[in-house]
């Protein structure tokens, strides 16, 4: 496949680990949401060739029950904390491969690039990474799909980076002009867990009236939930000019490509 403009912009996209999996039962795909999921994919680059994307997906029921078992996010010490560091590998890696083949069974070039292999942290805070095949992988017209891992931590031994905090990283240098957060939700909610207001808008000024309906994810999630996804959101809006974030639902057939293809649907995060 030829090369690409590497002008040209770059969008994030997140498939949630709630929107793949049934986070509700201990490693259970959805494996016909992934097929369509990768079908939609696999049509916006038809419809908008050059169409540059890094993807990312969550851990959903694979990862996060035994990292919540084992406090692999807080820090890896003992022989048996070790143990449940492979263990959370071992499932994360068997997610991020029913994803891939998904997206080459849809025609994707879709290429693996896990953390876990790559990245050295620090306090829970990535140190060091190269990029650089990421970087050659997207200039040549290749997907590249990253996913919520454990890392091995200078200070804590080992731990855990979500899928939003490697695209925090990634964002410094690739400057997307969107990053999609596809979920269950339709977006976020004025009053969890109520849920009959639905934010269309946030910003860094508004957050502190809404923060009281960011309380978390309901089901078992050791990277955080809404909360966290909202603050990352907004903290990259900050640093970069003119990103916009959606949080979305991809339950409803097409809505990710919509989403893809430039459209506005779910909640935006964007800077005051």
């Amino acid at each position: 496949m030829p090369s690409q403009d590497s002008a040209a912009p770059i969008q994030f996209l997140k498939l949630g680990g709630s929107l793949i999996t049934d986070k509700a039962q201990p490693h259970s795909p959805r494996p016909d949401v992934l097929r369509r999921l990768a079908g939609e994919i696999a049509g916006a680059r038809h419809k908008t060739p050059g169409l540059k994307i890094i993807l990312g997906h969550g851990s959903g029921s694979f990862g996060h029950v035994p990292a919540q078992k084992y406090g692999t996010r807080q820090g890896v010490k003992t022989p048996e904390q070790w143990l449940g560091f492979q263990v959370v590998w071992g499932e994360a890696a068997a997610l991020n491969h029913l994803v891939i083949e998904a997206l080459i069974e849809a025609g994707l070039p879709a290429m693996s690039f896990p953390p876990s292999a790559s990245i050295l942290a620090a306090g829970g805070l990535v140190e060091r990474w190269d990029i650089s095949p990421i970087q050659t992988a997207l200039d040549a017209g290749l997907l590249p799909v990253v996913y919520g891992d454990v890392v091995f931590d200078r200070l804590l031994g080992g731990t855990i980076l979500s899928t939003e905090d490697l695209f925090e990283h990634l964002a410094t240098h690739f400057r997307p002009s969107r990053l999609l957060l596809a979920g269950r939700e339709p977006g976020v909610w004025a009053d969890y867990p109520v849920c009959t207001r639905l934010l269309r808008e946030i910003t860094p000024r508004s957050l502190e009236r809404d923060a009281p309906a960011l309380s978390g994810s309901a089901a078992t999630d050791v990277t955080g939930g809404m909360a966290s996804k909202v603050q990352q959101g907004l903290r990259l809006c900050n640093h970069i000019q003119g990103l916009q974030v959606l949080i979305f639902s991809a339950e409803a057939p097409g809505a990710l490509e919509q989403a893809l293809s430039g459209e506005r649907i779910g909640t935006l995060l964007r800077a005051d």
